[in-house]
């Protein structure tokens, strides 16, 4: 059984998952809004893994014997300046999932709840991998600039992304 903190707590993180995968649905709508469908399609695989961490925080609570509450989520924006704002914005994002991992992580090492903290090592390692899966895009978005050949070319490339 969890404590009611950590209960409170993988809540939460559900709660910030959820929006994740809604704020990567957003991203690939202005995409595909703005036709470039490999970045679009990139949003959409990310939007389905945000939607399965949700789930894997979802079923733990059930399996440790904790009550699920689901709770409201923010409307995220639905419009950026140009394909390395958005990236940007999903970089800032993942870093900030990153340290509500670590938060909860925290949190389950001052309970002893080792359950937990081996439960969230997952996590762990899925953030860096989240956040090593973004930084190169904006680098090469950055280097881009205005140039659209350069563009169309990490559309494409972006659009062979498979699911994960």
């Amino acid at each position: 059984m969890i404590s009611k903190r950590i209960e409170k707590a993988l809540n939460e993180q559900i709660r910030e998952e959820v929006f994740s995968s809604y704020l990567y649905l957003a991203m690939h709508a202005w995409f595909h809004s703005n036709n470039l469908s490999g970045m679009a399609h990139w949003m959409r695989v990310q939007t389905k893994e945000e939607q399965n961490h949700a789930m894997k925080i979802f079923d733990y609570i059930i399996e440790r014997g904790g009550a699920v509450e689901l709770q409201a989520i923010d409307k995220p924006k639905k419009e950026w300046s140009s394909p390395l704002e958005a990236f940007k914005e999903s970089l800032t994002h993942e870093r900030h999932i990153t340290a509500c991992i670590h938060r909860l992580l925290e949190a389950a090492q001052a309970e002893k709840d080792y359950g937990t903290v081996n439960f969230l090592q997952w996590f762990v390692k899925e953030q860096v991998e989240e956040e090593g899966n973004v930084e190169p895009i904006v680098a090469v978005l950055e280097k881009v600039g205005d140039n659209l050949a350069a563009l169309y070319g990490m559309d494409h490339h972006l659009g062979k992304r498979g699911a994960d």
